[in-house]
């Protein structure tokens, strides 16, 4: 059943026409079947919305930009984080309203925003709730590439298991997709040696040893695992993770606790709350962001405040 929207649409009236882009890869194609469901709640909400399909990060961008400079203002991504990062990069700076219906393996963001897991239940949520802005984060790479993402980025161990995830293990759910990834990646894996410099003084440089360094702006990654709990999506700041290096043995140690809770044990990560951070690693290495590779080390990483507004449910 479709639930009834809410008395009051003026403010999402203003924006439409909408349009939602369709990643037909994400989630194994969840999201291109969860349509019609996604359909009805639009039509129920006298939302008048264009759904066009995508194969590829690129057509999704260009479309979206097309979009916009024609006098677009509202525009959803239905697929994962990944997807949602790539509408982001296409709309950062213009006067619009972004959504996310979550479709895809990961769905962080979404999760970060307090939406449904289905992505019908999302629209719904969305549609009787209200703007929010949030923070977003800016990288730059060495290749003088500059993206942007909303929800974690890391290097090390993660970032080589985002090609997993991304390939092999594609058709996996959720979480224990990104954990499959990660223990595929161990093999022939070994530890980075990682600099980390805070530009804005925000702490004193780090030299260490580890699996990997994230940076996020949700409190999650990887389909719902914790490396940043007190995170928060709109308050200026960066939530940094340094998970110290680990065996083989030992992340297997802890597997059912990460399947179960989406948690390392305390002793394992180093958090830190920064605006902005340089990362160099020992050897060359590719960062990601929201589990899309963006570029190779060294990366300036920087938070942009109030940076884009999204739909998101109604706060109590």
């Amino acid at each position: 059943m479709v639930a009834q929207p809410v008395s009051d649409t003026s403010l999402i009236s203003s924006l439409l026409p909408s349009v939602v882009y369709t990643n037909r890869a994400a989630g194994g194609g969840r999201g291109h079947s969860s349509i019609p469901q996604i359909r009805k709640v639009f039509e129920t909400f006298s939302v008048l919305t264009e759904f066009i399909s995508v194969a590829s990060a690129e057509e999704l961008a260009s479309a979206a930009r097309a979009a916009i400079q024609s006098g677009t203002r509202l525009l959803f991504a239905l697929g994962g984080d990944g997807t949602f990062q790539s509408l982001v990069n296409a709309a950062y700076g213009a006067d619009v309203v972004l959504g996310v219906l979550p479709a895809g393996g990961g769905n962080d963001f979404a999760a970060g925003l307090g939406l449904p897991k289905e992505p019908a239940a999302a629209a719904v949520a969305m549609l009787r709730g209200q703007p929010r802005t949030v923070d977003l984060v800016r990288a730059r790479t060495a290749d003088g590439r500059v993206r942007f993402y909303a929800g974690g980025g890391g290097v090390g161990i993660d970032s080589e298991a985002a090609l997993h995830a991304n390939g092999a293990f594609r058709h996996w759910p959720g979480r224990s997709r990104y954990i499959a990834s990660a223990l595929r990646a161990f093999c022939g894996y070994s530890p980075l040696l990682v600099k980390a410099e805070f530009p804005a003084g925000d702490c004193p440089s780090i030299e260490s040893t580890c699996l990997l360094v994230a940076v996020l702006n949700t409190p999650t990654y990887g389909a719902g695992i914790r490396l940043a709990p007190d995170a928060s999506m709109d308050d200026g700041w960066l939530d940094a993770a340094v998970v110290r290096d680990l065996s083989l043995f030992q992340v297997l140690i802890r597997l059912p606790r990460l399947l179960k809770r989406g948690e390392l044990r305390a002793g394992d990560v180093k958090r830190l709350r920064v605006r902005s951070m340089r990362i160099t690693t020992d050897r060359p290495c590719m960062f990601h962001g929201d589990g899309e590779i963006l570029g190779p080390t060294p990366v300036e990483i920087e938070v942009m405040p109030q940076a884009m507004r999204v739909l998101a449910p109604l706060q109590h």
